[in-house]
């Protein structure tokens, strides 16, 4: 904040609204766009690699493909919400008792204790003396990890589907030819699935856009969070700079903002595929070809 904004009942105007606009609360909000964004760059290449992972078991011989079918089969067929608050509760005790296996093998008291859930003070995580941003990154890769399983399951439907879409043909010729399953893999079904696959790529994109409100939920101080937080009706009780019921404004600059962020997503994508389809014995690659003709 500015020297000049210490006193905000001798502000008015504009200059109010400056010293308004630059308090810490109003930074940790611009900040919090940033860890919108870092959470898309990291999740979406990670529930990528779990879904090519989940398509390629599935597409595997019995029984392995029970289990890529059965990851996306489970997956899809519960509720987000329902999954993110579930997981994130289940992974974080799934940590914590694996370290309180390896840290306190004395420890001879149950672990649930009615509706607790109590393990060694060395197994927490993170540990009570930790510094807060510590606790903050614990959050958010449990947020990370939860995002990249749910949508990683939605990816591997598709490049599912994808592999499939790739002609017959094209892989008896490799076979004709004497490459070995795995070259034919490499060489051949990947690099042409992936024409098929971005269709639904890209709208599992804009859905994972959607879906970062849930940081909320999850208990990161998101976006949305600071939003209804500053948005909401200030008192001087509670803070310098009182206000009324502004929770509009807010969420409005955050629908602007995912408005133009998926804008520019269909612009990248759009000229993505048409990379992709050059050349392609696909629809897409047809239209080129005429464009060109």
């Amino acid at each position: 904040m500015f020297a000049a904004c210490a006193d905000p009942e001798q502000l008015s105007g504009l200059s109010w609204l400056a010293c308004y606009l630059t308090t810490g609360k109003h930074m940790a909000f611009y900040a919090s766009f940033g860890t919108v964004l870092l959470l898309l760059a990291i999740t979406a290449p990670l529930a990528l690699l779990f879904g090519f992972a989940g398509a390629s078991v599935a597409r595997g011989p019995a029984p392995l493909s029970w289990l890529g079918k059965g990851y996306i089969a489970i997956v899809r067929g519960v509720p987000d919400i329902a999954f993110f608050l579930f997981f994130v509760i289940a992974l974080d005790q799934m940590f914590e008792w694996l370290r309180h296996e390896v840290k306190c093998p004395e420890w001879d008291s149950p672990i649930y204790q009615g509706n607790d859930f109590i393990v060694c003070a060395e197994a927490k995580l993170p540990l009570s003396s930790a510094p807060q941003w510590v606790h903050e990154s614990y959050g958010f890769a449990l947020a990370v990890l939860t995002f990249a399983i749910v949508f990683g399951a939605f990816a591997a439907n598709v490049l599912y589907g994808a592999m499939r879409a790739v002609p017959r043909a094209q892989i008896e010729t490799a076979e004709a030819y004497g490459m070995t399953s795995r070259q034919t893999f490499r060489r051949i079904l990947i690099p042409q699935m992936w024409v098929y696959a971005l269709p639904g790529l890209s709208n599992l994109w804009m859905v994972l856009i959607k879906a970062t409100p849930l940081l909320f939920l999850l208990g990161v101080e998101d976006i949305v969070y600071w939003a209804r937080d500053l948005g909401g009706t200030k008192t001087p009780q509670f803070t310098a700079y009182p206000h009324g019921d502004w929770r509009m404004w807010y969420f409005l600059a955050l629908l602007v903002f995912y408005l133009a962020f998926t804008r520019l997503s269909e612009v990248v994508l759009d000229r993505l595929m048409r990379r992709l389809t050059k050349g392609q014995a696909t629809a897409g690659g047809e239209r080129q070809r005429k464009a060109a003709a």
